[in-house]
């Protein structure tokens, strides 16, 4: 069973990296099968097709967002559950699979746009970010916890161009995200 998961695993650390550097459309199976050295057919015994790549490599980011927003939300609404959701989220977003998927879809938008698995991507991170969200916050609290999520985003994708490692790229982006979020909610 191991060498299924380490076969399926495989498969899908080399068509993220296909998708990511030629485009998802651009990539066929063929060319994915002849990375990882395996025929066409010995590909289809675990994916079907590309999208059954992409709903796979989705629902293993889902799930991980999914036990978070579940945790958060049986918290209770302190400054130190804020401050740990966001390391929580921040460990996830900057691990391996998980950085290099978020790449993909920043990449392949267009492709990806009515992909179901993408739609949910797009509802969860909505969910992150109204999970200490408070009846009666204003406007303003709610864009500052958008933007707390947001830069831990951002993190990934716009300090590429800096001379630091992604430690580093993501303590700064969390050190931001807990000053964001902080603003944003009241004194608990």
């Amino acid at each position: 069973m191991r060498e299924h998961t380490d076969t399926r695993d495989r498969i899908q650390e080399i068509a993220l990296k296909l998708f990511t550097e030629q485009g998802y459309e651009a990539t066929s199976l063929r060319e994915i099968a002849e990375e990882l050295g395996v025929t066409k057919a010995a590909l289809y015994y675990h994916f079907k097709t590309k999208e059954d790549i992409v709903a796979s490599l989705a629902e293993d980011q889902q799930a991980a967002m999914e036990r978070l927003i579940e945790w958060a939300r049986e918290q209770p609404r302190t400054r130190e559950v804020r401050h740990e959701f966001l390391r929580r989220y921040a460990d996830n977003l900057y691990s391996g699979r998980n950085h290099a998927f978020l790449r993909f879809m920043e990449r392949n938008q267009t492709a990806l746009r009515t992909h179901p698995k993408v739609e949910k991507m797009r509802r969860l991170v909505a969910a992150l970010m109204e999970v200490f969200g408070e009846e009666g916050d204003t406007t303003a609290q709610r864009l500052r916890r958008s933007m707390a999520i947001f830069s831990l985003h951002a993190g990934l994708f716009l300090l590429n161009e800096e001379k630091i490692d992604d430690a580093e790229r993501k303590a700064l982006a969390l050190e931001l995200a807990r000053e964001l979020m902080d603003a944003g909610s009241g004194p608990g």
